[in-house]
C-alpha cells in the first residue's frame, strides 16, 4: 500500500508527542518502565558506580554474607596466577565493568534478564594472598560453597581458567555438572612444573575431582598448536569441536550437538575469550588465529535457550593487550548473553 497524508497523520498522532520511553509494544513498554522515569530521563550509561552488566550492587560481608532473595550473582575473581603466557587476566572483572552499553533487552532471546530476574554485582571474591596459587582456588572454592549454599546461582568473571575448578567443586559437589566449553583450548592438560594447578588443567582436575560429567561436556572452538596436550578430553570422553569444524558443520549442527551432549541436566557454561579470534579479541593472554567470530558465538549460545543451566563464567580478559576495549566488550556482550540464558534456564522459569 503507498505512503500517503493519512498514514503521516497518524504516526505523527501516536509519536510526535511523548518521549522515547512511550513504548506501545507491551514486551518494549515494559523494559522502558524500568529504565525510564515519567519525564522521559534515563541515567546516562557513563554515569553511577560500574558494575557487571549495570546490575544493582550489593556489598556483602564475605564471612557472613546475605544473598537475600537473590538467584544470580554476579561476581569478580580477579586472580591469574594460574597462566602460561602472558598475565594480566586479573584486571578482566574491572575491565568488564568498565564497559557502559551492554543490555538492558537482548533482542534475539526477547528478554531483559537484569530487570527478569533478581540479580546483583556480589563486588569480587576476597583473597587472602596475591601470590599463593592454590590458595587462592581454595579461597574461591570457600566463597563460592556459600553462594551456591544460599541457592544463588554464580555468573562469573576472571581472572584466568584455573578459576572454573574451585568452582566447579563447590557447585558440582552433590552431582557433577555437565558443560559448554567454548575455548581455543581443551584446558585438561596435566601437570606443568610441578603442580596441576594452572589454567591449561581445570577441565581434567574437575573430572577426576568427580565434580565435571564429561560425557555431558562439549567442547567448542578447539584450535592451535596445543592439540596434543588435549588427550585427556577424548580419553575421557568429551566432546571436541574444532575451529576448523564450525563454518564445515554450520551453526545449526553445532547446536544440535550441544544440546544433544548435555541434555536436560544441570550445565555450566564457561567462555574463554581466546575462544573468539583474536582479529575480534586481543587482548587475552593465549591468543590463537583462527578462531570463532562473535557472531557465530552469539548464535551459538542463542542456540542454548532452555539449557538447565547452573552457573557460568567468563574469563583470561587481560586488557592490557587491547587498547580498543574490544575485548572487554566482546567478554561482556557474551556475559550478558550468558545472564539471558538463565532468564529460560528451568531452575528459574
Amino acid at each position: 500500500m503507498a505512503w500517503d497524508q493519512d498514514k503521516l497523520a497518524a504516526l505523527r498522532e501516536k509519536y510526535a508527542s511523548g518521549h522515547g520511553g512511550d513504548l506501545f509494544d507491551p514486551a518494549y513498554r515494559k523494559v522502558a518502565d524500568q529504565i525510564f522515569d515519567e519525564s522521559g530521563t534515563r541515567m546516562a550509561p557513563y554515569a553511577g558506580v560500574s558494575t557487571l552488566l549495570d546490575a544493582p550492587l550489593r556489598e556483602l560481608n564475605p564471612e557472613k554474607p546475605d544473598f537475600g532473595d537473590l538467584q544470580v550473582g554476579l561476581i569478580g575473581v580477579p586472580m591469574d596466577l594460574g597462566v602460561t603466557n602472558r598475565p594480566g587476566a586479573r584486571f578482566g572483572p574491572r575491565a568488564l565493568r568498565d564497559i557502559e552499553r551492554i543490555g538492558p533487552y537482548n533482542h534475539v532471546l526477547a528478554c531483559a534478564p537484569v530487570y527478569d530476574l533478581r540479580v546483583a554485582d556480589l563486588g569480587d571474591v576476597p583473597f587472602n594472598s596475591r601470590y599463593r596459587l592454590e590458595g587462592s582456588l581454595d579461597d574461591i572454592e570457600r566463597y563460592y560453597e556459600k553462594v551456591f549454599a544460599a541457592g544463588v546461582v554464580p555468573l562469573s568473571v576472571g581472572g584466568d581458567h584455573s578459576i572454573t575448578h574451585p568452582i566447579m567443586k563447590a557447585i558440582g559437589r552433590e552431582q557433577p555438572v555437565g558443560m559448554v566449553h567454548i575455548d581455543a583450548h581443551c584446558d585438561t592438560g596435566g601437570s606443568f612444573d610441578h603442580t596441576k594447578f594452572h589454567h591449561g588443567g581445570p577441565f581434567r582436575n574437575a573430572v577426576l575431582d568427580g565434580v565435571l560429567d564429561p560425557s555431558r561436556t562439549v567442547q567448542i572452538g578447539i584450535r592451535g598448536s596445543a592439540e596434543y596436550l588435549w588427550e585427556f578430553s577424548f580419553d575421557s570422553g568429551m566432546t571436541v569441536i574444532h575451529a576448523e569444524e564450525v563454518p564445515k558443520l554450520g551453526i545449526p549442527a553445532v547446536i544440535e550437538k550441544a544440546l544433544e551432549v548435555v541434555g536436560d541436566g544441570p550445565t555450566y557454561i564457561s567462555f574463554d575469550i581466546d575462544g573468539i579470534d583474536p582479529a575480534f579479541a586481543p587482548g587475552t593472554g593465549t591468543p590463537e588465529v583462527g578462531g570463532l567470530t562473535t557472531r557465530e558465538v552469539l548464535a551459538i549460545l542463542h542456540g542454548l535457550k532452555g539449557v538447565n543451566l547452573i552457573g557460568g563464567d567468563v574469563v583470561e580478559v587481560a586488557p592490557q593487550y587491547d587498547t580498543t576495549t574490544n575485548t572487554a566488550q566482546v567478554g561482556a556482550q557474551v556475559l550478558f548473553e550468558i545472564l539471558s540464558l538463565m532468564v529460560f534456564s528451568p531452575r528459574f522459569s
